[in-house]
């Protein structure tokens, strides 16, 4: 029995449990929700997570982390190193996304090393594999071998997958019959479609769609519905081709759940903020409210080096709106692969983003934290407000760079506090005399 299937039964496993203690909720609530298709359970059968996590609706917002080598920086321990760094800063999802190096060695640490969900996209090593080892074109994989990628990673232990499984040929019609300044981002997106033009035929996952979900049910993976028209521009942000695409997905999405399959729904991308709110609404109505994972989405185009910020802009609206899933942007986003600093503040940020929506969607428990902060600040209590803060170390450091004003407020009020002068100003008058 998968997850789904256990869920439908009512059949009580210890992953329900566990996950709804970590939530505040109860198992049965859990459980509804995987029945439903509302909520998602990564976890593959072949591996044990020391951490476990549910994601959906009526749920705390998750955020995912983005690590894995390329052709230019190939090697295991650098991401290692990410992979702590993500986890210490709060990632509760690591995807994988190397395609330099020997990938197989890369993936098998990585898993070994995390305690959280791991997802990959398959299509990256089935193209590396090909490229690098075989020195074959990218449309000359065969469908045996991208298949074969994929049941090689389900019995690794990979908790999801992302998979285009979306993008057809009516789709790509759709997008050649109007102008798009971007065309396609995605880059797995772009491998499958450059597949479709070498062999004249049909997308492999679209076409072959029950054989993926056997493999993926077997292994208990929860299939990743990848937005392979995901916009990369604000200007190409709701058009034809990114709105057909999400049609598919919600004819998939039932399929799967009929499967005994789980799923999550990715979205995108580039964004203006005033588009965001409606997109999420959209998305849950065509995909029967499955968990909606986004990447960002970024809010503007002229921010390179600054992307975290814009991510978690549009993260937070997005995930007020009912997002269920973050998937970071760091600094480096559309410049380079991202070093282990860039790991921690694109982390930092959007575990800033889901907070703040989970506060604005009235998510039980999210205000607590926030309270006690206000209480140690009031307080003057630094060593509470930095143990209680997202990123301590950056505020610790903060404060003892301020260190060169000797009181007990801050280097910028100084004796000028305004808590301080608050509290003298409404203290009880003493009486004369006394």
């Amino acid at each position: 029995m998968s997850l789904r299937e256990d869920a439908l039964r009512g059949t009580v496993s210890p992953i329900f449990t566990a996950c709804a203690a970590s939530e505040g909720v109860s198992p049965e609530f859990l459980m509804q929700g995987v029945a439903r298709g509302t909520i998602a359970i990564p976890h593959n059968k072949n591996r044990k997570l020391d951490r476990p996590m549910a994601v959906g609706q009526g749920l705390s917002t998750k955020v995912n982390a983005n690590i894995g080598s390329s052709k230019d920086h190939q090697g295991v321990e650098p991401e290692l190193q990410k992979l702590c760094i993500a986890l210490k800063a709060g990632a509760d999802a690591v995807m994988d996304l190397s395609m330099g190096g020997d990938l197989n060695e890369v993936r098998r640490e990585i898993l070994r090393h995390c305690p959280v969900p791991l997802g990959t996209v398959p299509i990256y090593q089935a193209v590396a594999d090909a490229v690098e080892r075989r020195g074959l074109g990218i449309g000359a994989i065969s469908k045996e071998e991208i298949f074969a990628t994929i049941r090689q990673q389900a019995e690794d232990g990979v908790d999801f997958m992302t998979i285009h499984c979306g993008i057809t040929k009516n789709t790509l019609a759709r997008l050649r019959g109007q102008e798009r300044l971007m065309g396609v981002v995605s880059r797995g997106g772009s491998f499958i479609i450059e597949w479709m033009a070498h062999h004249q035929q049909e997308n492999p996952f679209y076409e072959h769609y029950d054989e993926l979900l056997a493999i993926l049910k077997e292994h208990e993976v929860t299939l990743s519905l990848g937005d392979s028209v995901r916009p990369g521009c604000l200007a190409d942000a709701t058009d034809a081709g990114q709105i057909q695409e999400l049609i598919h997905l919600g004819e998939l999405t039932q399929r799967a759940w009929d499967a005994g399959v789980q799923v999550i729904i990715e979205g995108p991308g580039h964004m203006p903020m005033d588009q965001i709110e409606a997109n999420v609404i959209l998305q849950k109505r065509i995909c029967r409210g499955a968990p909606f994972y986004v990447l960002g989405p970024l809010v503007t185009d002229i921010a390179p080096g600054y992307d975290h910020i814009t991510g978690a802009i549009g993260g937070a609206i997005a995930a007020r709106a009912g997002a269920d899933f973050l998937c970071y942007v760091t600094p480096a986003e559309h410049l380079k692969l991202p070093s282990g600093e860039d790991v921690r503040e694109g982390v930092i940020a959007s575990k800033i983003a889901a907070h703040a929506a989970d506060i604005g969607k009235g998510v039980p428990g999210a205000m607590d934290r926030d309270i006690e902060m206000a209480k140690r600040r009031n307080a003057l209590d630094w060593k509470g407000q930095i143990e209680l803060s997202l990123d301590p170390e950056k505020a610790r450091r903060f404060r003892d760079e301020g260190g060169t004003y000797k009181g007990d407020a801050c280097s910028m009020c100084g004796a000028y506090c305004a808590i301080k002068v608050y509290k003298k100003a409404t203290m009880p008058q003493r009486q004369s005399g006394d």
